[in-house]
C-alpha cells in the first residue's frame, strides 16, 4: 500500500497460511508498500485506542496458567516456523494466534466466520494486549483478565459469498471499549487501515489501503495482511469506524530457490486479486437481533 504519515517508524512484513482445527485460512499478501508496524510504533493516540479493541484468537492449549495472575502464552518464533529469509521483517518476534477479532459489545466479538465452529467455540481463547510493548519486549506473560472463552456463536455464516461471525464471550470485557460499526458501506476509493495478527503475530497496524471495489456481500481492497489477519476489523480511515471484516485474499509467500528460503509476496498496489473484506453489514445486523 501507498505508506502515509500514521506511524513514527518503518518496520514490517510476513505471512503465513494456518489450518484453523475446521478450514484452511485463505492467505493474504502485500501490495505496493509494506505498511505494517506494531503498536507502540503508532503515533496517533485514537489509533492506538483502536487497536486495543483487538483480539488475537489463541488455542487454548497455548495458554498456561502461570499463578499469580499470570498466563503464558506458548508460541514458536516466527521466522524459523515459517523457513523465513532471514531480512524478512519481524523474524525475531513469536507467532501464536490463528485469526484475529474485535470488540463490538460489551461481550461480543466480531471475527470471520472461517475463525470459528458451532460445534466447538471453545477451541480457541479471545486475548487482548498480545502486543510487542516495544522492539525486544514480546507478550510471552499476560495478565489472565486478559483472556477470554467463548460462550456462545451469537451468528455465524461462511459462504463463497459472505464470512462473518459474531462470538459471545463468558464474561463482559474491562478495560477495552466497543469499537463504532460503520452504518453506511464503504465505496471505491475510501480510505481504510486494518489491526489484526497477521500470521499470529503480535497486533500488526497496516494503514495506506483503498477500496477497489463494493461487491455487496464484501468488498475489495488493497490491504497489506495475511493469514493470521482473518477476522480482522478494517477501518475507515477517516472515521476510526469498522466498516468491514478482512476474510481472504491473494498467496502470502513466494519461495526463494537460490537461498533456500520464503519470502514475502508483494504486489503492485493496483495489482493482484486484492483482498476480500465482508461488509460490517452483517454484523450491524446481528447486534439487533
Amino acid at each position: 500500500m501507498k505508506r502515509n504519515s500514521f506511524v513514527a517508524a518503518v518496520s514490517v512484513a510476513v505471512a503465513a497460511t494456518f489450518s484453523v482445527g475446521f478450514v484452511n485460512i485463505t492467505p493474504k499478501v502485500i501490495y505496493g508498500d509494506d505498511n505494517r508496524v506494531d503498536v507502540y510504533q503508532v503515533e496517533r493516540a485514537d489509533i492506538r485506542d483502536v487497536a486495543d479493541s483487538t483480539v488475537a484468537l489463541i488455542p487454548t492449549r497455548s495458554i498456561v496458567n502461570s499463578g499469580n495472575g499470570l498466563v503464558k502464552i506458548l508460541s514458536s518464533q516466527y521466522g524459523k516456523e515459517m523457513n523465513l529469509c532471514s531480512d524478512e521483517p519481524f523474524f525475531d518476534q513469536p507467532t501464536a494466534a490463528n485469526c484475529s477479532g474485535s470488540l463490538v459489545g460489551d461481550d461480543l466479538i466480531a471475527t470471520a466466520g472461517h475463525c470459528v465452529s458451532n460445534a466447538d467455540c471453545s477451541a480457541y481463547a479471545f486475548v487482548f494486549g498480545f502486543k510487542m510493548a516495544d522492539a525486544k519486549t514480546a507478550p510471552e506473560s499476560l495478565p489472565a483478565s486478559e483472556v477470554y472463552n467463548c460462550k456462545e456463536i451469537v451468528a455465524r455464516e461462511y459462504t463463497s459469498a459472505q464470512d462473518y461471525a459474531l462470538v459471545r464471550l463468558d464474561r463482559s470485557v474491562r478495560g477495552h471499549r466497543p469499537l463504532t460499526l460503520q452504518r453506511t458501506p464503504v465505496q471505491a476509493g475510501d480510505g481504510i487501515y486494518v489491526v489484526g495478527h497477521p500470521s499470529g503475530l503480535p497486533t500488526k497496524f497496516a494503514d495506506g489501503a483503498n477500496v477497489r471495489s463494493q461487491q455487496g456481500a464484501y468488498f475489495q481492497a488493497n490491504l497489506d495482511t495475511y493469514g493470521g489477519n482473518s477476522g480482522s476489523a478494517v477501518f475507515n480511515a477517516r472515521t476510526n469506524e469498522v466498516v468491514g471484516i478482512l476474510v481472504r485474499g491473494a498467496s502470502d509467500f513466494t519461495y526463494d530457490r537460490v537461498r533456500k528460503c520464503t519470502m514475502s509476496n508483494k504486489c503492485a498496489d493496483g495489482g493482484c486479486r486484492g483482498e476480500d473484506v465482508t461488509n460490517i453489514s452483517y454484523i450491524v445486523d446481528a447486534l439487533k437481533k
